[in-house]
């Protein structure tokens, strides 16, 4: 069932043996072929070659019978020779055309794999970040990896076996008939009891499926929190080690046990199956040879029916096992699609403005903002519910959409900087600055009010205008695994050798960079570790200059760095911040003092608010009100020096 996301929030939505049975629907066909349409010439060339070794496969037993019953009975040496050519020639040329076959599947399932990867990533590109705050990175690398592979294996492997058999089945069934049809009928009344167990142990391979797809993912969940840098570190400082191994332990036993699982409940149901087969073929070879001592027909002709039996059986087991193992590949297009599915919340709208050069005039207008109640029509976050496998036999999988509750990061907040200006954001730890910083350049939409560029609301301007437009520095840099010189260009990818090394020197991070014996190609490692804090912020620094943002954005926090870097950091500051609108979250004294806006937060709310006058700096007129702010001067720059202290 969809859920409707224009009419509140929704909660969960349950897989179960009642509610997650294969939805073997018009509309997931339609929509699985749409991914299969544009390799549907090389599809029909896979079908070509499947038709072709099926009926290649239907020729040996004729040979066998001809052999028997003219060559040998005959003593045709000229013919037996012919035979036995044709007995080699035949698995010649069916291995040629299976060569192709297998070019033509493997084509088609990595074109598939490529496809759905790119979707999904292209899908997850557009999230907003409330996604992935909600979101463990391991459970979307599982459905990068895993759930994908799976899809594509229900179209190259499942799809292709289907066919085949029913193929296999229909001709052999045909030949059958012309060479005996007594013992045809007899061969084929007991396919019912093929078909008997398919249903249950479909329902449960399917459930099966999907619960080793989840504990899959919560595997690599555990994989991409420990195993990266950070992961690292803290499970080294707490001495956690033995911990982690532990809860690894368990994970990927769970995870063998599920397949331990799968294995048995498939071995059972194919043991019965064959016991069946077996069954079937002594009955019709009983009474084959009764027929034959009565003459009715020869013995060339029962070694035939008898290699056809083998082809008959073989595939009709699994055909009898089609619903099962295409249920089962399904659960993977299901995953797939329940990430392609959630809704995009920050996008643009079809007629979004491009602003070629923003002035840089920034307006708050009455906003209110909540991190538990969507912009739009509210975030609506994959979940994997891991904890419940402990609990429960069938798996549950659900898009989560929080209840809002009443807590405000912001409420009716207003404010306006000009072109140009510094704004400093000033108040205790959660009053709401970060917030502020992330709505500016759309990584949140307000949940009430709106925030005007130019004029113009944000939701009305494309995207793209807003990356170029605004530029963002926060207090956690992050950089990729590359050189110094990749992660600079990130910015600006045809800045060329001489802006870079400009735009490292306004952030005088240049003679660093220049004394590494690789220089601007050495690699910075993980996260950037292989660097201490203030490099890499005056690396991120740079990268911003590199991108010369109309709007400056940045979080000037240096509580970490020694004097030195600080010193540094603070003067490439300056530097960037001058001709730009600036939205800072001001720690150091020396910067409120320059500030030509200073917004004052608290739980939220603007408590208090100046612009500097022709007489008066922002500063000395928010001292006059004698309220938070100057409660916060006098606890902790009384006497101080502004260019060393930071206003915490």
């Amino acid at each position: 069932m969809q859920p409707d996301l224009g009419t509140g929030w929704w909660t969960y939505i349950r897989y179960d043996q009642e509610h997650d049975r294969p939805k073997m629907s018009w509309t997931l066909f339609r929509r699985v072929w749409g991914y299969a349409k544009p390799y549907q010439l090389k599809v029909m060339g896979l079908l070509s070659t499947i038709f072709a070794i099926t009926g290649l496969s239907l020729i040996p037993p004729l040979l066998y019978r001809d052999l028997i019953d003219n060559a040998i009975m005959k003593g045709d040496t000229s013919r037996l020779n012919w035979l036995a050519l044709g007995m080699i020639g035949i698995p010649l040329l069916s291995a040629a055309i299976g060569f192709g076959q297998r070019y033509l599947s493997a084509t088609i399932g990595e074109g598939l794999i490529a496809d759905l990867r790119n979707a999904l990533f292209n899908h997850m590109q557009r999230m907003s970040l409330r996604f992935f705050t909600h979101t463990k990175t391991g459970a979307l690398m599982s459905r990068l990896n895993n759930d994908v592979v799976g899809a594509q294996n229900a179209l190259t492997r499942t799809f292709i076996n289907i066919i085949t058999n029913l193929v296999t089945v229909v001709a052999t069934v045909t030949i059958m008939f012309s060479l005996e049809w007594r013992l045809t009928l007899l061969s084929i009344v007991i396919v019912p009891i093929f078909l008997a167990p398919t249903r249950r142990v479909g329902r449960k391979l399917r459930d099966i499926r999907r619960q080793s797809l989840e504990l899959n993912a919560k595997m690599n969940v555990l994989m991409q929190e420990t195993l990266n840098i950070d992961g690292a570190l803290l499970v080294k400082l707490f001495g956690r080690q033995a911990d982690e191994r532990e809860r690894f332990r368990r994970r990927s036993t769970a995870v063998a046990d599920i397949g331990v699982r799968s294995a048995m409940v498939g071995r059972w149901f194919f043991m019965g199956l064959g016991l069946i087969s077996a069954v079937g073929t002594a009955v019709v070879f009983w009474v084959g040879g009764h027929m034959i001592l009565h003459g009715v027909f020869t013995v060339g002709t029962i070694v035939a029916f008898g290699a056809y039996l083998t082809q008959l059986y073989g595939p009709l087991s699994s055909i009898s096992n089609a619903h099962v193992e295409f249920a089962t590949s399904m659960v993977s297009f299901e995953r797939v699609f329940e990430v392609l599915d959630l809704p995009i919340e920050i996008q643009d709208k079809p007629d979004a403005i491009e602003l070629p050069d923003a002035r840089g005039v920034v307006a708050f207008h009455d906003v209110t903002f909540s991190y538990t109640e969507g912009g739009n029509d509210g975030p609506t976050l994959l979940r994997l519910r891991d904890d419940r496998y402990a609990r429960e036999k069938a798996p549950t999988v659900s898009f989560i959409a929080h209840k809002p509750d009443r807590h405000l990061a912001l409420e009716h907040v207003s404010f306006e900087i000009k072109p140009g200006e510094l704004a400093a954001l000033v108040g205790p730890s959660g009053a709401g600055k970060t917030t502020i910083t992330y709505l500016l350049p759309r990584l949140y939409d307000p949940t009430g009010g709106k925030i005007l560029l130019d004029g113009y609301d944000l939701r009305d301007l494309s995207q793209v205008t807003l990356a170029k437009s605004i530029g963002m520095v926060t207090q956690e840099t992050y950089l990729f695994n590359d050189t110094m010189k990749a992660n600079l260009l990130y910015a600006a990818p045809d800045a060329r050798q001489s802006e870079i090394e400009a735009a490292c020197r306004t952030a005088n991070i240049h003679k660093f960079i220049a004394s590494l014996p690789e220089g601007y190609e050495t690699v910075v490692g993980a996260r950037g570790y292989r660097l201490s804090g203030g490099e890499k912020q005056r690396i991120a620094i740079a990268r911003v200059i590199l991108k010369d943002p109309r709007i400056l954005v940045l979080d000037e926090a240096t509580s970490s760095l020694d004097s030195q870097s600080e010193a540094l950091i603070q003067e490439a500051l300056e530097r960037i911040m001058k001709g730009r609108t600036s939205l800072v979250i001001a720690h150091r004294l020396s910067t409120i003092l320059d500030a030509d806006v200073i917004v004052v937060l608290d739980q939220g709310r603007i408590v208090e608010h100046a612009r500097c006058s022709k007489n008066h700096s922002a500063h000395e007129l928010l001292l006059e009100q004698e309220g938070l702010y100057a409660s916060l001067y006098r606890t902790q720059f009384r006497d101080a020096d502004p260019q060393k202290i930071s206003m915490r």
